[in-house]
């Protein structure tokens, strides 16, 4: 004998949006108003109240990342002691109560071995809380007074030779407020995290660029000097001859030679991938729908693509087109291998689109007749 049951179980399918934190910086530095606390500054944001009156270099780099980020900025500031020596403490406190897509070290460094230590904590904020981020650094700029340009780069350069730390650029302070203007043109809503910062559509660099830095012997910053840098890995702008503004280069990563992670926008988009994915896999921990049947693998390839078919979207208007994120995913773009009964692996492949950065035209007369 038995009675009759009804049961109305409420399924989730895990079809909703998946968060967005690209684009939201944290930026650490020196300061005395709020040390220790992790404090969210935006477009309409008083820094004389958050950050003090005092023109601090974290606050000068904030302001300049607030200005070329544009519309919708939105950021996190930590304050550190003037000591330094807790400085990842203090970042590894942050990363409890709020998540960045990238940390900007406002302070500037003097040695290989720093730039390995952010590289570390960067591993170490993946370990820890399965959040990838990269770091934006800083070295000094050059003494007007004391060094030539020759003797500056010589100087700077071995803080970037022979590190490898894919999650690591490095902008000299050639202006006083080139670190926090980089970070915001990463910041900027206007482009993607695959565009690079070179970008010259997007328009010249926002604040007070055209009074150029000199060395002790009045010899003015050239584009000379901007190859040398940029050739030992350093972040550094740019201008073009009869070309109005100020722009950036690449947004270099030191990254091993031959690396995939040598420009920031090949690490942005995967990174941002990742992000995306993980939420998925947790979803699917001990979900007997992931299987090792054929069905089931055709159904989670689906699954696990969505994100990349999120950031595939192009957008066509009048002919002109704006491509997304990625290339559209083929079917050979995620692989699901089962290891043994409840181990499983999937690759998934992110191919960027071409980039131009080197651009040669020829011209040739015609001079047949007709």
């Amino acid at each position: 004998m038995s009675l009759g049951t009804v049961q109305i179980n409420r399924l989730n399918l895990i079809q909703g949006a998946l968060p967005e934190i690209e684009r939201h910086f944290l930026f650490v530095g020196e300061g005395t108003e709020n040390v220790g606390s992790v404090v969210a500054v935006g477009v309409k944001t008083d820094l004389d109240d958050v950050l003090g009156e005092a023109d601090t270099v974290l606050k000068t780099q904030v302001e300049a990342a607030r200005l070329n980020a544009g519309q919708n900025f939105s950021a996190s500031v930590i304050e550190v002691d003037a000591t330094g020596e807790a400085t990842m403490d203090y970042i590894d406190a942050a990363m409890e109560i709020t998540s960045c897509e990238a940390i900007v070290m406002v302070e500037p460094v003097s040695s290989a071995a720093e730039l390995e230590s952010m590289h570390a904590e960067a591993v170490s904020i993946l370990s820890k809380y399965m959040r990838p981020v990269f770091f934006i650094a800083s070295v000094r700029g050059i003494d007007a007074v004391t060094e030539t340009w020759a003797a500056y780069i010589a100087a700077i350069t071995p803080i970037t030779t022979d590190v490898a730390a894919d999650r690591v650029c490095v902008v000299p302070y050639l202006w006083d407020h080139a670190l926090g203007a980089f970070a915001g043109r990463l910041c900027n809503r206007a482009v993607t995290v695959a565009d690079t910062p070179m970008r010259v559509a997007t328009g010249s660099m926002v604040g007070e660029w055209s009074d150029r830095p000199s060395d002790m012997d009045g010899n003015g910053l050239t584009m000379a000097h901007l190859k040398q840098l940029d050739t030992v890995r350093f972040s550094v702008p740019q201008w073009y001859l009869d070309y109005p503004g100020t722009y950036w280069g690449d947004g270099n990563m030191l990254d091993i030679p031959g690396g995939d992670y040598q420009v920031v926008e090949n690490l942005r988009v995967v990174q941002k991938a990742m992000r995306r994915v993980y939420p998925l896999a947790v979803a699917r921990i001990g979900d007997r729908r992931l299987n090792s049947t054929p069905a089931s693998i055709a159904e989670n390839k689906s699954y696990f693509m969505r994100p990349l078919r999120a950031m595939d979207k192009s957008v066509t208007i009048l002919g002109l087109t704006f491509p997304g994120e990625i290339h559209p995913p083929t079917d050979e773009a995620i692989e699901i291998v089962w290891l043994d009964k409840t181990t499983v692996e999937i690759y998934l492949m992110v191919r960027p689109y071409n980039c131009p950065k080197d651009i040669t035209v020829n011209l040739a007369l015609d001079l047949s007749t007709e």
